[in-house]
Order: structure tokens, then sequence, then C-alpha cells
């Protein structure tokens, strides 16, 4: 085991010096492309009637690649994957392989599936959004808060050691109600919250084309808003010093202010606040459709009902990609919201 490791540490090392990878930590897949909820800062659902999906075959024929490069996780993503009707069968094949899986989900379908989540999902991550009345509001969804909190408890009472932890996206919509979120995180049983800005800038999240005005400013906070942001985030570093240090926020006060940072940067009043990433060198998304991404953000660059995931990676154009790519001034990473950040020892769940 301890050669295995060091085997993969000295083919993570490689990855970043050669830009041809050799070894790679972590896979995002989409098993559906639908989602079960109408979210104000996401498309995806606007385009439900357009299903697309991961089959068994798909999942199989990663497997060479996967072992390849020893990928130790897989997170499933979406839209919502569990509306795959074949997602426990996705799960298991990548189960037996000796690959961690960890779902992203809204939560609202947990609790039925809760038996088989413990069998064959290692770990979840919900999204939350606000007490109840808002993340209701938010997710267009009647009764979604509930469901999400139903689901979360019923898991923790089969097994009150399994990780539920929660990501909220931080909005014009939310932030005004961030106290009340950390407030029902806990109510809930979640085991740790993590916090990001939105999206208001790429073709991400289903979008055919990049918000404008006036759609992108229901999402991004107005000018006038942010000395409010701004005392907020204050109110939290200060009254939640113990979450801070204890984990339960995933994040440093560091990362929390660069959220004010983020929407500041709209109005030229600070630069976008810089994020140290690796996630194309260490990790890849694989859509419902088989379209393979170096992150959710840039282009597709193959598919894999084409072609091995390992020929797409390592194709001309990929490395090419990946070895020209200046973070600092590529417009899709300066203004990116979600970037990953793996150095060759660090564990990938600690990333995600």
């Amino acid at each position: 085991m301890l050669s295995q490791s060091l085997s993969h540490t000295w083919k993570r090392y490689r990855t970043l010096q050669t830009h041809r990878i050799s070894a790679l930590p972590v896979v995002i897949l989409m098993p559906h492309s639908a989602c079960n909820c109408r979210c104000v800062m996401c498309d995806i659902w606007k385009d439900n009637k357009n299903l697309k999906q991961l089959t068994e075959q798909d999942i199989s024929g990663l497997l060479t690649s996967l072992k390849q490069f020893g990928t130790k996780q897989v997170v499933m993503s979406g839209g919502e994957a569990l509306l795959n009707q074949n997602f426990f069968g996705l799960c298991e094949i990548l189960k037996k392989a000796g690959i961690k899986v960890t779902l992203l989900t809204t939560g609202l379908s947990i609790k039925a599936h809760a038996e088989q989540l413990l069998k064959w999902v290692n770990d979840i991550i919900v999204s939350l959004d606000g007490d109840q009345q808002l993340h209701d509001a938010i997710r267009n969804i009647p009764g979604a808060f509930h469901k999400l909190k139903d689901g979360v408890q019923y898991i923790q009472s089969i097994n009150p050691n399994y990780r539920i932890t929660a990501r909220t996206v931080i909005h014009r919509l939310n932030f005004w109600n961030w106290a009340s979120i950390i407030h029902q995180a806990k109510l809930m049983g979640i085991d740790q919250i993590s916090f990001l800005p939105a999206d208001v800038s790429s073709h991400a999240f289903n979008r055919q084309m990049a918000w404008e005005e006036p759609r992108q400013n229901e999402i991004l906070l107005s000018e006038r808003e942010l000395p409010e942001l701004q005392e907020i985030i204050r109110r939290i570093i200060t009254a939640q010093r113990e979450d801070f240090d204890s984990g339960f926020i995933a994040e440093s006060p560091e990362k929390i202010q660069d959220i004010y940072n983020y929407y500041a940067a709209f109005y030229g009043l600070n630069p976008f606040p810089y994020k140290k990433c690796n996630a194309p060198w260490v990790s890849t998304v694989i859509e419902a459709d088989g379209s393979v991404r170096p992150c959710f953000f840039h282009e597709v660059m193959g598919n894999i009902r084409d072609a091995s995931l390992t020929d797409i990676l390592n194709s001309e154009e990929a490395i090419n990609f990946r070895k020209t790519l200046d973070m600092s001034t590529n417009a899709t990473c300066v203004k990116c919201v979600c970037s990953l950040n793996l150095p060759p020892r660090m564990n990938p769940a600690a990333g995600i």
C-alpha cells in the first residue's frame, strides 16, 4: 500500500510538471441532465425535457482509465444524480473498483433512498439556500426544506456517523439570511457547511449564453448592497469564531471575506480574488451525454462515447490547453467561483 501511495504521489507531481495526465485523483460525473428543483441561480432545470444520462456501460467503459489514473474519488453531480434510475448500479461499479463515491444532491429524495445511499455512497453534500421559507422560494419547490431536513435526519437516525455536509451559494436573494443558514444547518444535524458566491458570468449550468442584465442582476448583489454584505460578513467572522475553529464552517475567515471581494470586483472596487487552482490537472468533469471538460467552466474537449478518457485527457489539444492556461489572466478562471486545489500529497476528499 505504501508503494502504491508513493507511486500515485509521484505521478501527480509528473502530471503537474509535464501537463500529461498520469494520475487523476478526482472525477466528477453528471449521471443525469435533469434536476428536481427550479433554482433561480441555475438554468439546468430549463432543459429537463431533453434528458441525457450516463449508463452502466459508460461507467464500465471508464474503469480502465480510472484504474490507470489511480482515481480515488468520484463525485456524482448534476442535475440531480438520483434521477438516474440506474444511479446505484453506477455506484456499485465504482465502489467494487475501490473508488469512493460522493453525492452532490438537492436532498429532496435522500430519505426515499436512504438505505441504498448508506450502502453505495460514502458521503453526501446537500444544497442549503436559507431558512425554510427562503430555501423553498429559491428552489421554487414547496416543502423542499422539510424534505431535505427529514432526509438528513432520517439517514443520521440509521447511522449517526454518516457524513453529510452542506454547500450554500451566497447571492443577492439570501446574503442577509446568512447567519440563519448556519443556524439551520446545525439544527438539521449537518456536519459541516461551505459557502461560495454565485456564478453569474459563465456558460455553466446549462446557460446557452452568459447571463446579461437584467437576468444577472437578479442574483448579483448591487453596489449599494455591498456595505450590508460586508457588515454581515464582519458579524459572522466575529460571532461564529468557534465554528471556524472547529471546521464546522469549511472556509477560513479570509475565504469568507473573498465572497465580498468577488461581488465588489464587478464594480471595479477591487480585483477578483486570487484562486490557487489545479483542477484541470487533478480532475475532470464528465457530463450526462459523455462530454468531457477540464472543469465545470471550460470548453468540452471530447466525449467518452467516442474515445477513451485517457486519450481525451492526453490529446495534443488537452495537453496544450493545460500547458498554456494562465489562470491569472484567463477570463473564465479570473471570475471562477469554484476552484479546486489538490497538492500531490493531499487527500482528494479534503479538496472537494
